[in-house]
């Protein structure tokens, strides 16, 4: 009530502001358009769509495609639910549904929503589909956590002869990163090569940093970044975060050190007048990289050092999963006082992620009286996670508390467990299994292909067993 309270508000301000300043003077109003323009660019987003309703009822005439792509970026920003779904209808009303460009901000908005289902229902309705609406559509998959669709839908654009560009592969290769698809991403790196007219911008050599490293294949990350003559801080910060994924923390702090005297360097040669490259500041990003390097290779000192830094020096504010990575490198180091200080002084409310992994040092440490104090945060924030119970419940058990351990047990027998899943790739297809399902098209050949390893493991174990005479 409060928020339709607000609008209708600024509503009646607008109405007020355009016939004092319209109406009732000798100015001519500016441009629809330009207009629109302006309040997307000033993030005047409410503005923008009251504005563009005002138009639609006394001045429809003024309204064209541009009008609606418009406004209709202002309803993703926010996201305007609603107001977006109007906007589709009344576009399809007023004859504009079959604008190629529409059509993809249309895909983007419904993505902004989580709402897969009817972005693809746009594409699906497209009748000339070009290398925009898949590119859109591949993007709206990754965005929203579902890279394995994204995958598929790239493998079909193929199949269709659809000819795909850098910004295509780049977010395809986004989605090999995220499932691990190696084979995949080899295979578009394979396809840059061959097509001289797909030379690799720095966005695709990016991308294809982050998904080697991503897929394990962290030296070849490393040559394809020391190849490169042009490096930007996304450059940088795939690599930084590479060799901490890995555990080479000594190798992401020395490639961050050297980012720094890089841009020492060329900061010194800008106060010279001297015409050098350009400087490249760490982002929030890259100080994760840096941090979770620390807490890999215990460096408390280190990442403490670098934390503030990220404040002081490069005047970046802190995110929750900075303040993650801090409690983690508390939490490895054995530090648990000093992480529990660190999570109830810090700015904001934390996080279950936060609360979760000084449980699970908890329990490594047998800290009984602090695991009780972090489960008591758990359940105000999240009372449903087993896992939770779970290591609460190993905590009383390694302390002989048998009584306090079954009960915990009790609780967790009646919650539900997500089912847990895992992903392979075989040939560049990924498969997809999940605990309990049976429904995976080979199904036969796999339980046939494990019962004959169950069969030769116990061949096996039994030949070692019999001692010659």
């Amino acid at each position: 009530m409060e928020v339709l309270k607000r609008v209708s508000l600024i509503q009646t301000k607008l109405s007020k502001c355009f016939a004092s300043s319209y109406v009732h003077t000798n100015l001519k109003p500016p441009k629809a358009n330009q207009t629109l323009k302006r309040y997307l660019n000033s993030n005047c987003d409410t503005k923008a769509i009251l504005f563009f309703r005002e138009l639609l009822r006394h001045n429809p005439s003024s309204v064209d495609s541009f009008s609606f792509l418009f406004v209709l970026k202002a309803c993703i920003k926010k996201p305007f639910s609603l107001e977006g779904k109007q906007l589709h209808a009344q576009l399809i009303k007023s004859g504009f549904h079959s604008i190629i460009h529409l059509q993809a901000v249309l895909i983007n908005f419904y993505s902004a929503l989580g709402n897969l289902l009817d972005a693809h229902h746009v594409f699906d309705e497209i009748p000339n589909k070009n290398i925009v609406s898949w590119t859109t559509l591949i993007s709206a998959y990754v965005v929203n956590q579902k890279p394995q669709k994204a995958v598929e839908l790239f493998r079909e654009m193929q199949m269709l002869n659809v000819e795909a560009d850098q910004v295509t592969l780049t977010v395809a290769l986004s989605a090999c990163a995220d499932l691990g698809a190696l084979e995949m991403g080899e295979w578009i790196h394979a396809y840059v090569r061959r097509k001289p007219e797909l030379e690799a911008d720095l966005s695709l050599n990016n991308a294809f940093i982050n998904m080697y490293a991503k897929c394990g294949e962290i030296q070849t990350a490393r040559k394809l970044f020391d190849s490169l003559g042009e490096k930007d801080v996304t450059t940088w910060t795939s690599m930084i975060v590479g060799h901490a994924l890995h555990g080479q923390a000594s190798e992401a702090l020395e490639l961050f050190s050297e980012m720094e005297e890089i841009k020492q360097k060329n900061s010194k040669n800008k106060e010279e007048g001297n015409c050098g490259s350009s400087i490249i500041l760490p982002n929030d990003v890259t100080f994760i990289g840096v941090l979770m390097a620390c807490s890999h290779g215990g460096m408390v000192e280190k990442g403490k050092k670098y934390f503030l830094s990220m404040i002081e020096d490069y005047g970046l504010k802190p995110r929750e999963v900075h303040f993650s990575c801090m409690v983690d490198l508390f939490c490895r180091a054995g530090l648990l006082k000093e992480a529990y200080d660190f999570v109830t002084e810090m700015p904001g409310r934390a996080n279950p992620v936060m609360w979760r992994t000084l449980l699970g040092a908890c329990n490594i440490n047998g800290e009984l009286e602090l695991g009780e104090k972090v489960k008591l945060q758990l359940l105000e924030l999240e009372s449903g996670y087993v896992g939770d119970s779970v290591a609460m419940s190993n905590i009383y058990a390694a302390k002989g508390m048998w009584d306090k351990k079954m009960k915990v047990r009790d609780q967790v027998q009646q919650q539900r467990r997500a089912p847990g899943c895992s992903l392979i790739e075989v040939a560049s297809e990924i498969s997809e299994f999940v605990s309990g399902d049976d429904d995976h098209p080979l199904k036969a050949e796999i339980y046939e292909a494990l019962e004959y390893l169950t069969a030769s493991m116990k061949t096996y174990d039994l030949s070692l067993s019999i001692k010659p005479a």
